[in-house]
């Protein structure tokens, strides 16, 4: 069950869904809408050849802190990882779904790749997978709306949630714009 505007309001002013800072305003009939924050991570293509996913590599990819006052420029064809400036916490039976807005894509804005789904008890910001599949660059500022959240009921409570120690949930309590961390993973004879 997908939940409404009131029961945002409501499971947020109950304290279980957090979301730091809130803005009512930005709550839509069944999402809410969530703000760029300021910080990119952006590839190197000009110095790194390849991207194994087992290996980590630190020198994949640029970090870049932008003021509000700035702008980031997105160019045709690139890719860049961004966050919300809103951090999340779940309760043990909410999920959410990350999705673009619609007059961002209509400009060729892709907000994530694969990463649309926030699992039941995260904690932490959002990482954005930011890519501009059109002609022209796209320039995005920190605190513009790029992209809202619509949360859904699970039938019952996640047995082992987001963060449960089984897991090795490597993402919780992130900040910014965390990079991959797919090289955690076993690796097969690298």
């Amino acid at each position: 069950m997908i939940l409404s505007d009131r029961t945002i309001r409501d499971e947020v002013a109950a304290g279980r869904i957090v979301i730091d800072p809130f803005e009512a305003d930005l709550v839509q009939p069944a999402s809410i809408d969530v703000r760029l924050g300021g910080q990119f991570r952006v590839m190197r293509n000009s110095r790194v050849t390849h991207i194994d996913p087992f290996i980590a590599n630190d020198t994949l990819m640029d970090v870049v802190e932008m003021t509000d006052a700035e702008r980031f420029v997105l160019h045709p064809g690139e890719f860049a990882l961004g966050h919300t400036a809103e951090t999340f916490t779940l309760p043990d039976d909410v999920v959410g779904v990350v999705n673009g807005k619609s007059s961002l894509g209509r400009l060729g804005l892709l907000i994530h790749a694969t990463a649309g789904y926030i699992d039941p008890c995260f904690s932490g910001t959002i990482v954005l997978e930011l890519s501009n599949v059109s002609t022209l660059p796209i320039l995005l500022r920190p605190g513009m709306k790029v992209a809202q959240i619509v949360f859904q009921r699970m039938d019952r409570s996640a047995e082992r949630p987001y963060g449960h120690p089984a897991l090795g949930s490597k993402y919780q309590g992130q900040s910014g714009a965390v990079a991959s961390r797919y090289s955690d993973n076993a690796s097969p004879d690298v």
